[in-house]
């Protein structure tokens, strides 16, 4: 229906138009208010006034009308001819003599050319119009049109995630406004209005979402889109986007029941309005709600029309990858593997891409506006930038090596934790399998055979350290080693006491000839003997004790004879590579 009003509203225009091809100042100036109006209430009427005008043989309207469409084209997804309405909007210009209207004409067309690239999501491009725009405004001190370009380079600043800096701008625009409120007609204070208090939501909301420990933002955001709600009755689109936005506050605060309602009367406005990318926004939403509280069905649902909707729009990108995402989730819930496998293969194909652009376009407007040099604050900072250079240079590089230094730290890290429950896994499984031959009747003659091959074949022992000055007989070796392996059996070594002269003493020997029997068949010193035996025993207890697991560190370290946690927990480190409770809680 919208459509047809249009066409109708263009023959109606294009007949009485017809009989001249110049149009008046006031005319023109008529013409330029209408399209500005309609850019975002309709745009296909915007597109009708725009033609309208660029039959005017004046090349100031031609080029005005040229520029014009280059947004309201991209606006409707058409790439391709908002770049040609560019090279002709340029193309008039560069013939029209050099004049105060035509350096105002120029700022209109790269504003115009900074919100097409804003729709295509170039942000850098976006933002060098804007502030080459700004610079022509500045000298021939166009109040009005500086307001609208630090209202987009806002608009900017938030979707890069400069949301301080955003939310700074739009205050001090808004304070500006309402002290110039004599330079603005009625409906145009109105619109700037709805549109500052928009954005000034969008960036609180925007700024929560990174900082969502901050509550009170979302306050903020709820504040100033019930603002830009009553500032925008003749406003159509702002009026819906900031239902839309407000919607989300809802929901971020898990007041589902007003988000939903909200979201329904976006769907009703955007459908009245013809605002496709709005509608697509909407039905994402109102699924995102149902995947929340688990309605999978009616999820699906909305998340289809979505997709359908921003294969129509060409703009609403982000929303298609997000609904593909969300489809992926609820299928695999749902157990349907191959519909959850097409929706992450088109999330993944995309997302990728995506991230990429976003982050490129991010660091381009960072940059530009870094050393931009178009307004009082960029030249302060520029100023503050050339007296610190040599300060600025040695922070980076000091910042640059300590950030290699921590990503070095950190994958050390890592790398030694990697190992570490490695070895400890190797150490579990060793013992796992140790006790299941334990447990193996066959088991315990191997182990005689085992201990009569220790005891009758010392030579084959791996020897660390050996006294050359010192010589024991071979049968008192062999009787030393059997005392030892009996004390073992009766898990002596727990005892506290267990130490070099005590043992000497229990199996009637000299601690000189223990020590030496020890290292010779063993390959290590006493200490290392009794806490080898006293950590195995512990390991051997955590792996087949799930109560023994529960007990704290010391008195884990007390039941095997350690003085202190500490000692303990050392020895268990050096044993397997992990603290006591990592090594518990990986059983």
């Amino acid at each position: 229906m919208r459509l047809i009003i249009s066409f109708l509203l263009f023959f109606v225009l294009n007949t009485s138009f017809s009989q001249k091809n110049v149009l008046t100042e006031q005319e023109y100036t008529a013409l330029q208010s209408k399209i500005r109006l309609n850019f975002n209430a309709n745009v296909d009427s915007a597109v009708v006034y725009a033609n309208q005008m660029a039959k005017s043989n004046d090349l100031r309207h031609k080029a005005f009308a040229n520029g014009s469409l280059v947004y309201s084209l991209q606006a409707k997804g058409k790439t391709k001819e908002s770049k040609e309405k560019y090279k002709l909007a340029i193309g008039y210009l560069s013939e029209i003599p050099a004049s105060r209207d035509k350096t105002q004409l120029e700022s209109y067309i790269l504003n115009f050319a900074g919100m097409a690239e804003w729709k295509r999501g170039n942000f850098s491009q976006a933002i060098e119009r804007y502030q080459k725009g700004m610079k022509l405004s500045v000298e021939i001190r166009d109040v009005l049109q500086i307001v609208k370009f630090k209202i987009n380079i806002s608009i900017i600043n938030e979707a890069v995630g400069n949301y301080q800096l955003a939310i700074k701008n739009i205050r001090q625009l808004d304070a500006f406004i309402d002290k110039n409120e004599d330079l603005f007609t009625k409906e145009d204070f109105l619109n700037r209005k709805s549109n500052i208090n928009s954005n000034l939501a969008s960036s609180y909301e925007s700024y929560f979402m990174k900082n969502q420990s901050k509550k009170y933002l979302l306050d903020s955001a709820e504040y100033f889109y019930k603002k830009s709600i009553t500032y925008s009755k003749n406003n159509p689109y702002t009026k819906i986007s900031s239902k839309l936005s407000l919607g989300n506050v809802y929901n971020w605060k898990q007041d589902y029941v007003n988000a939903e309602k909200t979201y329904y009367d976006v769907v009703f406005l955007s459908q009245q309005n013809d605002q496709k990318d709005l509608l697509c926004v909407a039905n994402y939403n109102l699924a995102d709600i149902y995947y929340t509280t688990k309605k999978y069905d009616k999820a699906l649902v909305f998340f289809k029309k979505c997709d359908s909707i921003a294969a129509l729009t060409n703009l609403n990108q982000l929303d298609f990858l997000k609904s593909n995402y969300y489809q992926a989730k609820i299928y695999n819930i749902l157990k349907r593997p191959e519909l959850a496998y097409k929706h992450s293969k088109i999330y993944l194909d995309n997302y990728e891409k995506f991230e990429t652009k976003l982050n490129e376009q991010t660091l381009e407007v960072n940059y530009k506006q870094g050393v931009g040099n178009l307004t009082d604050e960029m030249v302060t900072i520029e100023k503050k930038y050339k007296n610190e250079v040599f300060l600025n240079r040695g922070l980076r590089v000091f910042y640059v090596l300590l950030f290699v230094v921590i990503v070095f730290l950190l994958i050390k890290n890592i790398r030694d934790k990697n190992k570490a429950h490695k070895k400890m896994n190797a150490l579990i499984e060793e013992f796992k399998a140790n006790i299941e031959k334990r447990n193996n009747p066959e088991f315990e003659q191997k182990e005689v055979e085992v201990i009569e091959e220790l005891v009758l074949e010392p030579e084959e022992v791996h020897l660390r350290k050996e006294n050359v000055n010192l010589s024991i007989d071979e049968a008192k070796e062999n009787k030393i080693v059997e005392k030892l392996l009996a004390l073992e059996s009766k898990l002596e070594y727990l005892n506290a006491d267990f130490t070099l002269p005590y043992v000497a003493k229990k199996i009637k020997t000299n601690t000189t000839y223990l020590s030496y029997v020890v290292n010779k068949r063993f390959g290590k010193s006493f200490g290392e003997y009794s806490n080898e035996l006293k950590i195995n025993y512990v390991i051997n207890e955590m792996i087949t004790n799930h109560m023994y697991r529960k007990y704290s560190t010391q008195a884990i370290a007390e039941s095997v004879g350690f003085k202190n946690a500490v000692s303990f927990a050392k020895s268990f480190r050096k044993r397997t590579g992990v603290s006591p409770a990592q090594f518990a809680s990986n059983i």
